[in-house]
């Protein structure tokens, strides 16, 4: 039927179950915000209770929702691009058509070390990552030299099927 997208030909998720025990940290910062902006009378004044308040609701709110963005990482092959969509809101999300991927190869062993962190990553001389856990994933070399990289189980298949799709985009 033609207008309708294709459907998935491969589909992959990652998880880093250690990303919650820092959304429990950004869950305490919030709580301890509350707390202070709920039961504390500071003697010192309103304006350091304020800075206090918001700077704990600041940094739990930051905390806790850079951490619930890259919890786990979806990833979706069809015939026409690769998407990613990262944590329970799909949010941040990547569309990479394949039509401007020039490879595709199986990584091992990818490392957080190597793109400088945990999450969505972009190093200006290698290119992108999305990084939510230590050990295999699909690596592109995009059309204008640029890497993107994602940690994802089941990566070997999923360069499968992006290689045989990017030989008969070729044809």
């Amino acid at each position: 039927m033609t207008g309708h997208p294709p459907g998935p030909l491969w589909t992959g998720r990652a998880s880093n179950r250690a990303q919650w025990l820092l959304a429990g940290a950004g869950v305490a910062c919030l709580a301890l915000g509350i707390e202070l902006a709920v039961d504390y009378a500071w003697t010192a004044g309103i304006i350091p209770l304020l800075m206090a308040v918001i700077g704990c609701l600041a940094v739990g709110l930051l905390v806790l929702f850079g951490t619930l963005a890259f919890v786990h990482v979806a990833v979706t092959v069809d015939s026409r691009a690769m998407e990613v969509r990262c944590g329970h809101i799909g949010l941040p999300r990547r569309t990479i058509p394949l039509s401007e991927v020039i490879s595709a190869e199986f990584r091992p062993q990818i490392t957080p070390q190597q793109w400088g962190g945990w999450g969505y990553r972009w190093r200006p001389d290698k290119g992108t990552a999305v990084v939510v856990r230590r050990g295999e994933g699909v690596e592109l070399r995009l059309g204008d030299g640029k890497l993107f990289t994602v940690t994802v189980d089941d990566a070997e298949n999923a360069v499968r099927v992006i290689r045989t799709h990017l030989r008969a985009l070729a044809h």
